[in-house]
């Protein structure tokens, strides 16, 4: 998620950068960007088109996201659970062929050694597994987290259609924006809007 936020944040920062250029290089420099400004209204929204959106908080209420981070979340308990599993039953045979070593069980000792490469061979095999466990589900992290930004993005410009936001920040933690006054803090309202987008069936 942070590599997401890290493109997000840097093509918005250029914007931000320009959109402040334009606003402070002159009386005439925010009209010539095609932006209104109100001072009778008072308000800083009208000044400076701009809002930002608390990713954190977001995460935390977007139904999609919720039900996203609870299908990844099963995915690595099935995994676990899985990998676990055959844990135990590679160390329940490993442990009976120490017992069978230990009393002199085996016929030969080629059939002691037989068995002690197939226990090996199964051991490498569920080495294998998993890495390729992890491998799958940083790919299934990855491809959730892109979905939930083309997501995001695409609810933000059905969402400020009727707003007429220039620029819209993303914040994470504190990170990105120091100080801000919550008339710029879009977050819960956009919540409600996606909230009622999602239909979970879809």
């Amino acid at each position: 998620m942070k590599n997401v936020n890290y493109i997000i944040n840097g093509v918005l920062a250029v914007a931000v950068v320009i959109l402040f250029i334009l606003h402070f290089s002159g009386k005439n420099g925010v009209a010539e960007s095609g932006v209104q400004s109100d001072a009778s209204e008072g308000s800083p929204i009208s000044d400076m088109p701009i809002a930002y959106v608390n990713v954190d908080s977001l995460l935390l209420n977007y139904d999609y996201a919720k039900d996203l981070t609870e299908l990844q979340m099963k995915s690595h308990e099935n995994a676990r659970l899985n990998l676990n599993t055959k844990g135990r039953e590679l160390e329940k045979e490993a442990a009976e062929f120490q017992r069978k070593l230990n009393n002199n069980a085996f016929l030969t000792q080629e059939r002691a050694e037989q068995e002690y490469q197939r226990i090996q061979k199964k051991n490498q095999d569920l080495q294998e597994q998993e890495q390729r466990a992890a491998m799958e589900l940083e790919s299934e992290r990855i491809r959730m987290s892109e979905t939930l930004r083309d997501t995001l993005v695409a609810q933000l410009k059905i969402f400020n259609q009727d707003k007429g936001y220039k620029v819209i920040l993303s914040n994470t933690g504190g990170d990105n924006i120091l100080l801000a006054d919550d008339v710029y803090d879009i977050t819960s309202e956009l919540i409600k809007q996606m909230n009622k987008n999602y239909s979970p069936g879809k």
